[in-house]
């Protein structure tokens, strides 16, 4: 609340600032000192229509018009040029008082100073000036356009599928790299590893309250919580850290050939992801053959699930038109002469089992007690795997869990890299910070994240937990969806078009 309150004092006496330009264009002083009014003055003052009133009242809009105002008071003093404007923008805080009180500066009315015809470049230069800056700010803390690259969340989402995500819902954060090449996510287009912003100017983590609080089954759009160190070669198709467990660190690092260079993200800049929220902070996450259990309760989810089967025939092959006509749009792959491995919701499942030529339909369930080494934690000690995983303790802001040598590897990424803490566990104990202890008191929330093709999806049950920092807005519109495997004219699927998001 000490941000919100310090933003808020700060916009509400911003035009304190040109209290004496107030005083040069005919009003008085103190009408700068009064909240709001002092916008309308303002308004008044640099001749601007009076229902911009209307924009100073939304968040974050509001403070694009403040820059307005700045370069609209500064054009009072005769300042046109790109570079006075802003100067004048980015040293409000040092131009704004010496227009009122330098000698060398002379207020012209408005609508009295001479019709300054700018250059057809200028005139372009500005209108790109304005497009951009709005456009990153609508972007940036109201709502972004993403589209869909791949099938983890089929059928809920489709690949190609264009969504809107609200930033807003949960309050938009401020970004950790300000200084950033507009509309690009982390590299420079026709590049592999250029980075598209400053890293030695990154903000710490700070969120504005938002419109809701993450719920249970919402489709969350967040940051890849493992993305931090990518591969030049995988990038985030396979982590780092999965490279490391396979090849070994100094193999990764070094061989240059096959795994490129390595590059660091912060958090802003790491691959954006977009599953269900399973579990929230302080739930208790249990799989037990395929189904989710929240709490000890079976997870109703909203979502469209798909799994995968083993679907034995006669000797026949499956029509691919016919899978095709049932919704079944993923890849089939043949096992044997009468095997076929199907990935397909339940509705498509009892369609498929009254094929003439199927004989049986055998759901693919790893059995319980049978480990996978790339499922979290990535310990013997736990022998999970995606259909059978947990219980797990997610943890939560304020709330402390007691630590032993063999649940610290489920928590150690939180304690360690993302809450910034230096964990050493050895023949002694557990330290943190120097300290030890066998507790550990969390200062963020996290989050589970699922998709809802369980059997095609990488998501918390391969890396673990969601930090709450990593959470970038809430999937709710989709307005275009696109068919990839369509020709050109065929590739608009019409009646997935302008869909609410569930």
């Amino acid at each position: 609340m000490i941000v919100e309150t310090i933003l808020l004092i700060v916009f509400l006496f911003f035009p304190v600032f040109v209290f004496k330009t107030f005083e040069e264009a005919g009003y008085q002083a103190w009408q700068a000192f009064v909240p709001l009014y002092n916008y309308y003055i303002w308004l008044k003052v640099t001749k601007k229509p009076l229902w911009w009133f209307i924009f100073l009242l939304i968040p974050f809009i509001n403070y694009f018009m403040i820059f307005l105002l700045v370069v609209e008071t500064a054009k009072c003093y005769n300042k046109f040029s790109l570079k006075d404007q802003a100067l004048a923008v980015i040293l409000f805080f040092y131009s704004l008082p010496r227009y009122g009180f330098s000698e060398d500066e002379k207020y012209t009315d408005p609508g009295e100073r001479p019709v300054i015809k700018k250059s057809a470049a200028r005139e372009w230069v500005d209108a790109i000036i304005f497009a951009v800056v709005a456009a990153s700010i609508i972007r940036m803390f109201l709502v972004e356009a993403y589209t869909i690259p791949t099938s983890s969340m089929e059928k809920s989402l489709l690949v190609g599928d264009f969504l809107f995500v609200s930033k807003i819902s949960y309050g938009p954060r401020v970004p950790n790299t300000p200084v950033s090449f507009p509309f690009v996510h982390h590299t420079l287009p026709l590049t592999k590893t250029a980075k598209s912003y400053v890293d030695w100017i990154q903000f710490p983590y700070y969120r504005f309250p938002g419109l809701t609080d993450v719920d249970r089954n919402d489709v969350v759009v967040f940051n890849f919580p493992v993305g931090d160190t990518v591969s030049e070669v995988y990038q985030s198709n396979r982590s780092y850290y999965s490279l490391i467990r396979e090849y070994g660190r100094d193999q990764v690092k070094n061989n240059k050939r096959v795994f490129g260079d390595l590059v660091y993200r912060p958090v802003d800049k790491r691959e954006n992801f977009i599953k269900r929220c399973i579990g929230l902070p302080g739930d208790t996450i249990e799989i037990i053959d395929q189904q989710v259990y929240v709490n000890g309760e079976i997870n109703d989810s909203p979502g469209k699930l798909q799994f995968k089967y083993i679907v034995e025939t006669d000797g026949s092959r499956l029509n691919s038109s016919n899978l095709q006509r049932i919704g079944i749009t993923e890849s089939v792959q043949q096992i044997s002469n009468t095997e076929f491995l199907l990935t397909m919701t339940e509705e498509a499942l009892e369609k498929v089992k009254n094929f003439k030529v199927v004989k049986s339909v055998k759901p693919v369930n790893r059995p319980d007690g049978v480990r996978e080494p790339y499922i979290f934690p990535h310990d013997t000690a736990y022998k999970w795997n995606v259909d059978n995983f947990g219980p797990l303790w997610i943890p939560e802001k304020g709330s402390s869990v007691k630590l032993n040598k063999k649940n610290i590897v489920l928590y150690q990424r939180a304690i360690e890299t993302y809450e910034g803490n230096k964990l050493v566990v050895n023949d002694e104990g557990i330290f943190i910070n120097g300290e030890k202890t066998d507790e550990y008191t969390f200062t963020m929330d996290y989050y589970w994240m699922m998709g809802d093709n369980r059997h095609n999806s990488a998501d918390s049950r391969f890396w673990g937990f969601v930090p709450e920092d990593h959470i970038v807005g809430k999937a709710v519109f989709v307005w275009l969806s696109l068919d990839p495997n369509e020709p050109l004219f065929s590739k608009v699927r019409w009646n997935k078009m302008f869909r609410i998001i569930k």
